[in-house]
């Protein structure tokens, strides 16, 4: 979806509920950080965990008033869309398999929908989704927060002016290892449960984003691919690593490598694009430097912030170059987007911006059904979709 980021305007913040994100629970108090940053949102509900006593003593701890913390997401839906003062938008971070049902109620009742990557555990329940956006008068938008970083819009931008020529070739890897052996922990044990991820394990955690990623900056999306994919754990039911070619349109090969079992690596999510007058790199571990490589020049590292820097992308940053941003910040750019999105979609007006959607969404898991299918047939070549 191109509303440019702005500075704080002291709007007053829009209400905000979540579904998920309780005790123990990583994902959901990034997303309060970021909804708070900019002052976009405020959080007044939530139905924080599928756990009744759980969910009360999260709300509780957050300082939601009794009436307004929830045992069910249902229960949620049904009472702030009749609310006067009820939530205007609404951040879903549960496991993957609770994103479709969960979506679905809110967008039923007009209420704007957060929602947490990959969409959906399920290409079946992507395209219901799909769908279900279709026929809601509410906005449905995808944290692949990735796409928040400064840099990265600027190699976004700089691909769309020509500066790297066409595309040829994308190589794009997002390794980690935090998974090289079996964990019991919440975080570990539904991402490793094919019936709450989905049959995508690292592939639909990490690699949606690495693919991502590599459509977003280049204005690409693949055409085929080809997948391996590996449980090296032993009796693990989803992949942990994976490696996968791929056909762009336009003529452009990729390669992408996601692995959760890659000692020494911690988010070690990486970018390079190569066209016929430039390449550009990206760390996201070092995300405030981007450099750039014309060919038969020496190579020019610009900074966030700093000379190079595109004016159009200064407003997806807030301090000085040398000071650096990162997650925390790329979310937040995020939900500032998604409240100004909502607003204008409030008003009427007509919007475009670089938020990610349900068309995002849905190519995010027919990456992964794509990769499973291929994977399954001896990384036969497949189509996607």
């Amino acid at each position: 979806m191109t509303i440019e980021g702005k500075e704080n305007t002291f709007e007053r913040p829009l209400r905000l509920g979540m579904v998920g994100g309780g005790k123990d629970a990583f994902i959901g108090a990034v997303h309060r950080i970021a909804a708070r940053l900019d002052n976009s949102f405020e959080l007044v509900a939530g139905a924080l965990s599928s756990t009744p006593d759980k969910a009360i003593a999260s709300g509780q701890a957050l300082g939601l008033k009794a009436d307004r913390i929830y045992s069910s997401f249902e229960d949620m839906a049904k009472r702030e869309a009749r609310l006067k003062d009820g939530i205007e938008a609404v951040a879903i971070v549960t496991p993957n398999h609770v994103h479709y049902p969960a979506a679905k109620a809110f967008l039923k009742r007009g209420i704007h929908v957060i929602c947490d990557k990959p969409m959906t555990s399920t290409l079946a329940d992507a395209k219901k989704l799909a769908k279900a956006a279709g026929n809601s008068k509410a906005l449905f938008i995808l944290t692949h927060n990735y796409t928040g970083y400064p840099m990265i819009r600027q190699a976004r931008e700089m691909v769309q002016n020509g500066d790297l020529g066409t595309i040829r070739v994308i190589q794009v890897e997002y390794p980690q290892d935090w998974l090289t052996i079996e964990q019991h922990n919440k975080q570990a044990d539904w991402r490793t449960d094919p019936a709450r991820s989905g049959l995508g394990g690292a592939t639909g955690d990490i690699g949606t984003h690495a693919y991502n990623l590599a459509c977003f900056v280049t204005g690409l999306r693949a055409e085929s691919l080809a997948a391996d994919l590996q449980s090296f754990v032993p009796g693990r039911q989803v992949d942990d690593n994976g490696h996968v070619m791929l056909r762009f349109d336009g003529g452009a090969r990729g390669m992408l490598w996601c692995s959760q079992v890659a000692p020494g690596n911690e988010n070690n999510l990486k970018l390079r694009v190569y066209g016929d007058k430039a390449g550009i790199e990206w760390y996201q571990e070092n995300p405030n430097y981007l450099q750039y490589s014309p060919f038969g020049e020496p190579a020019k590292r610009l900074t966030r912030g700093g000379a190079g820097m595109l004016e159009s992308i200064a407003p997806t940053t807030r301090i000085p170059p040398g000071h650096p941003e990162g997650y925390l910040e790329g979310f937040a750019n995020l939900y500032r987007e998604a409240a100004d999105a909502i607003r204008a979609h409030r008003e009427g007006k007509s919007t475009q911006t670089l938020l990610p959607g349900i068309k995002e969404g849905l190519a995010g898991v027919e990456f992964v059904d794509a990769c499973v299918r291929s994977s399954a047939r001896n990384a036969t070549w497949v189509k996607l979709g």
